[in-house]
């Protein structure tokens, strides 16, 4: 039952599905997902840390930077189907469609300039 609500939890907020909308396409880095948002780095993190907890997406750190990915195969089944039942009924939405054609411009962005204006000091 705790999976199923963490899901859910999980599924219940648009800018959580966007970053879903986001990561089929590959890994991110947390800046570049900062920057499709246009929200605050702690608010991005709020919601990776609800999706990570709802095994949807897994992360890695590298260097300074996390990274961060849909749950792969070995994730808990019912998260897999919550990942395929979005993509299935999100394909063509038009702000899953802004978003990709966003997406591909910020992916071109240089990495460490787009991270150092997210985290000055």
């Amino acid at each position: 039952m705790r999976e199923v609500l963490n899901i859910t939890k999980a599924l219940a907020d648009e800018n959580r599905i966007r970053i879903l909308g986001f990561l089929r396409c590959g890994e991110l880095c947390v800046c570049q997902i900062i920057e499709m948002l246009g929200l605050a780095p702690s608010t991005v993190s709020k919601h990776l840390s609800i999706l990570q907890q709802a095994c949807l997406i897994e992360s890695r750190k590298e260097g300074r930077w996390v990274y961060y990915r849909l749950a792969d195969q070995d994730g808990p089944p019912c998260a897999l189907e919550a990942i395929q039942w979005l993509r299935r009924h999100l394909a063509k939405d038009p702000q899953v469609v802004e978003d990709a054609r966003r997406l591909k411009a910020i992916c071109k962005m240089d990495r460490d300039e787009l991270c150092c204006a997210h985290y000055k000091s």
